[in-house]
């Protein structure tokens, strides 16, 4: 008796930035990963800072109504050693947020500590191993680009996270040596 395929989820990924927002898009059938796409929406860094923040918004409404995915992940911001970078990233992350939201997507949201220990399987990876990993999980022809990477490496971790929104369960855990133990 044969059982019946698993429909697949389609997720989009987004590693926000100011300069460059990564973008990936994967689908989830059973335990089955497939790309489907990933790119960068780049602003233009002379540009206003409400210019750029529309750039995002637009480019991320655009990229949702082409793809339709049914679930999105976004990486959380981490503090910066420079608050105003810390500052102006955040305002691209709400960007992205906004975008999702709007576009009635639930979001979940993932550190890049639990990124790079779904993915790579410790939170101290380099952005080549994660790139590297990204090639190997989606069975990709090349490289995509760090930021495209870290999208699609966001798309993955949600999807080996369980379908919980942001489920990567870090209640209780510690982090030693990179590792959530």
């Amino acid at each position: 008796m044969k059982s019946a395929a698993a429909t697949p989820i389609r997720i989009l990924g987004i590693d926000p930035g100011l300069r460059s927002t990564g973008f990936g898009v994967i689908d989830k059938a059973g335990s089955k990963l497939a790309y489907v796409g990933s790119g960068c929406i780049r602003t233009d860094a002379a540009g206003s800072l409400p210019q750029r923040i529309k750039t995002i918004l637009d480019g991320l409404t655009e990229i949702i109504a082409t793809y339709q995915p049914q679930q999105a992940a976004v990486e959380i911001v981490f503090v910066n050693v420079n608050p105003q970078s810390t500052l102006l990233l955040g305002q691209a992350r709400g960007a992205a947020i906004a975008a999702l939201v709007t576009a009635n997507l639930d979001v979940a949201e993932y550190t890049a500590l639990q990124v790079k220990q779904a993915v790579v399987g410790h939170g101290k990876a380099a952005k080549e191993q994660v790139q590297a990993m990204v090639v190997r999980l989606l069975n990709l022809p090349g490289t995509p680009s760090a930021d495209a990477a870290d999208a699609l490496a966001c798309a993955i971790a949600h999807a080996h996270g369980g379908q919980g929104m942001g489920a990567l369960a870090t209640l209780g855990k510690r982090v030693r040596g990179g590792r959530l133990v």
